[in-house]
């Protein structure tokens, strides 16, 4: 990422209930950087990163509540646009 400032990331605990959220990452956010690291993955993007909801349930195989994103959150940068939907961050 050139820009840091500009930068939003998203960090996870990598477990079995975390693997669907950071899947759907991938799929919806092409150009964001994924980093495994123990115990944790990082997922980083110039401007805006989002989770879907709808995303997360075809990967998870169930509904997914978007509020279930919290139970393996680290930590994160931007702000947060949450809602039934979507878990998104961006720097306005």
């Amino acid at each position: 990422m050139s820009d840091k400032k500009n930068t939003v990331f998203l960090i996870l605990q990598d477990n079995d209930d975390a693997r669907p959220i950071i899947e759907s990452v991938e799929q919806d956010n092409p150009e964001a950087t994924i980093q495994y690291q123990p115990g944790m993955v990082r997922m980083e993007a110039a401007g805006r990163l989002v989770v879907n909801r709808e995303t997360v349930e075809e990967n998870l195989g169930r509904e997914w509540d978007v509020q279930e994103l919290h139970l393996n959150l680290i930590s994160l940068a931007g702000n947060v646009d949450e809602d039934d939907e979507k878990f998104e961050l961006a720097w306005n």
